[in-house]
């Protein structure tokens, strides 16, 4: 039985390929069967990350303007592509936002299968 304080998903709400919410965190179940917790807000705009989706080379991707996030860093790896309600080029403000996401970092966090569950632990 899951630790009550521990933030869990239903492990059928994160099938492979897709990201769900455990409090907090953000629950990424990779394609390759990997699954992994970060924090659940961008670096950019603050956007919800379970929200998001998950890219073919396995990053987690910002539903909002597609910052794209490495899951093992937590390091952004492709800055956004917009700002507030834009969706669309802004090179230069797009390599700003990229290279501090290098430094502040999404939180990481182990997951384990408890059961049914997908249980986020410290």
């Amino acid at each position: 039985m899951p630790d009550a304080a521990s933030p869990s998903v239903p492990a059928s709400a994160v099938p492979p390929g897709s990201v769900g919410r455990a409090g907090q965190w953000t629950v990424a179940h990779t394609r390759d069967g990997q699954v992994k917790a970060v924090s659940s807000r961008c670096r950019h705009q603050l956007a919800d990350l379970s929200k998001g989706s998950l890219d073919k080379d396995g990053c987690l991707v910002c539903p909002w303007h597609g910052a794209r996030y490495d899951l093992d860093s937590g390091a952004m790896v492709e800055g956004p592509k917009g700002i507030l309600w834009y969706r669309g080029r802004t090179p230069g403000y797009t390599q700003l936002v990229k290279a501090y996401g290098l430094f502040l970092k999404l939180r990481r966090r182990t997951v384990v299968q408890e059961g049914e569950r997908y249980v986020v632990r410290d």
